[in-house]
């Protein structure tokens, strides 16, 4: 017989692996939600406008905390702008508290009035220009507040942030301007026309709510460009920046603006252009709000 070679089948029996348990699927898990939230924030960062994230940033970390519970002073006098701005109750307090002088000395400080300025002679010079100081340092903060309500207010109307290069909110050394300019090819109002377009109808209606929270005064000034033509000539400049300018007071009263807020309603043509070296460019047209800073008031115990 041949030899047969006989085959052996070797079995191997492997060992089970320990359990690992599921710790590394909620891990796992932790680290995919926070990606995506990370891609979130980028996403949304890259879709906001510089103003809307200074109307953000204003929201969660206001500047303007009052330093008080009391809702007594401030230019708000307590109140907020609205249910959905940062501005909250209660406003620091208009001015530092000033010592009243001993009535005994033979002379004080003498406080001058002079058109609505005031100037201090004597050895109170300094209180008072510190005094000034943080008078203006108050009503910035209220006003950059302001300032971004207004933004935000325009920023949430799709119409109007088609003309937003037309509409300028900025400080100067008399208030709050608002600026609402002509730009070549987009103007704000109907060549020689009085009455504004829709959408700039719209922009000044936003604003009216958020002026009439504060006290303070608004001034309403029209402006025109040079060389414009009229057909009429008994109605020039003059009388087309004035009017301007009662048109937009009419808008602003139409929406929650009080006559007793209106400081003055002024007409100034040509006079003083917003571009002096080019008076002839569209952006000299426009019409100025100005929410006015107001005086501070008069130490205690010093005579006017």
């Amino acid at each position: 017989m041949a030899d047969v070679t006989p085959f052996i089948v070797k079995k191997v029996k492997k060992a089970a692996h320990g359990h690992h348990g599921g710790a590394w699927k909620i891990a796992y898990a932790d680290f995919v939600t926070a990606m995506m939230a990370f891609f979130l924030l980028l996403w949304l960062i890259s879709m906001t406008t510089p103003e809307q994230k200074k109307g953000i940033a204003d929201y969660f970390a206001p500047p303007n905390v009052s330093e008080t519970t009391s809702g007594a002073g401030g230019v708000l006098g307590g109140t907020a702008y609205n249910e959905d701005q940062a501005k909250m109750s209660g406003s620091p307090t208009d001015a530092k508290t000033f010592t009243a002088p001993d009535s005994r000395k033979k002379s004080g400080p003498r406080v001058a009035v002079n058109g609505g300025q005031q100037g201090v002679t004597g050895d109170a010079n300094d209180l008072f220009k510190t005094s000034k100081v943080d008078i203006d340092s108050t009503y910035n903060q209220d006003f950059q507040s302001a300032a971004a309500s207004i933004r935000q207010a325009w920023q949430s109307m799709p119409d109007v942030t088609k003309v937003q290069d037309n509409l300028i909110v900025e400080e100067n050394k008399n208030g709050l301007n608002i600026k609402i300019l002509d730009r070549q090819g987009q103007p704000m109002f109907a060549e020689g026309s009085k009455y504004p377009f829709e959408i700039t109808r719209k922009a000044i209606a936003a604003i009216a709510p958020i002026l009439q929270q504060f006290p303070n005064e608004v001034m309403i000034a029209g402006f025109t460009a040079s060389g414009s033509k009229y057909s009429d000539p008994a109605y020039g400049a003059w009388e087309l920046s004035m009017d301007r300018a009662d048109v937009v007071r009419q808008i602003l009263g139409e929406f929650g603006l009080g006559n007793e807020h209106v400081h003055s309603v002024i007409g100034r043509a040509e006079s003083e252009p917003l571009l002096p070296d080019d008076p002839y460019l569209a952006s000299n047209s426009r019409v100025e709000i100005t929410l006015l800073y107001k005086p501070p008031p008069v130490p205690p115990n010093m005579s006017p």
